[in-house]
């Protein structure tokens, strides 16, 4: 597991400084130049010298696929560049605001910096659809399509990677505890359990960073908000920072806190790896690929864990929602398209490379056709037994919302964030603090405020 991808959802200021950033001109690639998105073209699809950007982990699987890629396109040269995350956004940014100059022909994405890149350079990333791209439609995990191609017409990139919300746990504090965490069906209920577990075991029920020290410290708000269908922004772009349902996620992030369940990883990824290795908390509710994570962090402690899909936030409610993935996009400005398209078609829509991955890299695919293949159904000696993969493919089957981030999304973090602080260390009142969230987004960003 790349560790620096996995601080997810760390923006900074990449995109919303991206407009100033014209002139600059990035340092590598094969990009062509002029206006963003101009000068590029189809090329041929099987010959071409293209360049690759991802970042560790992922860009390590993508050249390991170089060899069997070569097989079928030998006329195809193909480079990929480990940038690191993230230095890849900034990379990216600089390159999409100098109108192409320097930018790699094949563009690795996250979910949250996506819709900036098409929002703020128009023909910056290459349309799919004409390439092929549409004749992959129905291949992905629900909801992925319409992250991709929201307007249904233009395809901005190629899901990879799609990681469900999940709920990782002690079981050995639960059985001590004389908790059956596997009945336990709504967040309320689990906030009770935790009060048995915090009781008998001392360990609380899980850790936020409650001083927001780094930009991802809401993630958990986060995903309780994506089990209700709901995000910072409407399909349409709208802010719902105050929504119903965010103010009962925030609701429940406080009566937890207000109850001595909550630990503070202020820090952040180095917080929570300390706390993982002291077993401070009980629940780590993380996606699919921190399972990776723990397993290498604590491996003395195999068979102590279980992990199955978070509770309900409300009785009856969704426990499925793919909380964040990545896709592969070529640049607009490419004099490779075509030959890039099939770079991206081979990693992405075959199974055989997705499994080849997720074997390297436990990156879940995407593709559902990928979960065919008998190592997403192997017990996890780890995980007590565990078929961990057929959990999260529960979810992956399960329908699922899309989500829009839009190009202000770390704005509308930055204000979500600041808000969990106010209720965690200061006990305000969530739906006061949301409340004046979504009024000063409103206010920086010229969006409408869906009440």
């Amino acid at each position: 597991m790349e560790l620096e991808r996995r601080r997810v959802l760390q923006m900074g200021g990449a995109i919303a400084a991206g407009a100033g950033l014209t002139g600059l001109t990035a340092c590598s690639g094969t990009g062509g130049t002029g206006d963003t998105g101009q000068g590029g073209s189809a090329g041929e699809k099987d010959k071409g010298k293209i360049a690759v950007w991802s970042w560790q982990g992922p860009a390590a699987e993508m050249k390991a696929l170089v060899p069997e890629f070569n097989k079928k396109y030998p006329g195809i040269e193909v480079t990929v560049e480990d940038i690191g995350n993230p230095a890849i956004w900034d990379k990216i940014t600089t390159g999409l605001a100098a109108g192409g100059q320097g930018l790699a022909d094949v563009l690795h994405i996250g979910v949250d910096y996506l819709p900036g890149y098409v929002e703020k350079f128009p023909g910056g990333l290459a349309d799919l659809g004409p390439l092929g791209a549409n004749a992959h439609r129905d291949a992905f995990a629900q909801g992925m399509w319409q992250t991709v191609s929201p307007d249904g017409k233009r395809v901005n990139a190629l899901p990879w990677e799609a990681n469900s919300a999940g709920f990782y746990y002690r079981a050995d504090l639960f059985e001590k505890a004389g908790v059956d965490a596997g009945a336990l069906q709504t967040w309320e209920e689990t906030i009770e359990a935790g009060k048995e577990i915090k009781a008998k075991t001392g360990a609380h029920l899980l850790g936020i960073d409650k001083p927001a020290s780094q930009a991802d410290a809401a993630n958990f708000f986060q995903m309780l908000l994506q089990l209700q269908g709901a995000f910072y922004f409407s399909l349409s772009g709208d802010i719902t920072l105050d929504s119903p349902e965010a103010v009962k996620a925030m609701t429940l992030i406080k009566t937890m806190n207000d109850a001595g369940l909550v630990s503070d990883l202020a820090g952040g990824w180095n917080a929570l790896m300390s706390s993982l290795k002291q077993g401070t908390a009980a629940v780590l509710p993380m996606p699919t690929w921190f399972g990776g994570i723990i397993q290498e962090q604590v491996p003395e402690e195999a068979g102590k864990w279980k992990v199955r899909l978070p509770p309900a936030v409300r009785r009856g409610g969704s426990t499925a929602a793919t909380v964040n993935s990545t896709h592969l996009a070529v640049a607009g400005s490419s004099k490779h398209q075509a030959a890039a398209w099939s770079f991206v078609e081979f990693v992405l829509t075959r199974p055989a490379s997705q499994v080849q991955i997720y074997k390297g890299k436990g990156i879940a695919p995407a593709l559902m056709a990928a979960y065919d293949d008998a190592v997403f159904h192997e017990p996890s000696a780890f995980f007590s037994g565990q078929k961990k993969g057929e959990v999260f493919l529960e979810a992956l089957k399960a329908p699922s919302s899309a989500f829009n981030y839009t190009a202000d999304y770390a704005r509308a973090l930055k204000l979500v964030t600041d808000a969990q602080s106010k209720v965690l260390l200061t006990g305000a009142d969530p739906a006061k603090v949301l409340k004046d969230a979504a009024d000063q987004l409103a206010q920086q960003t010229g969006r409408k405020v869906s009440r």
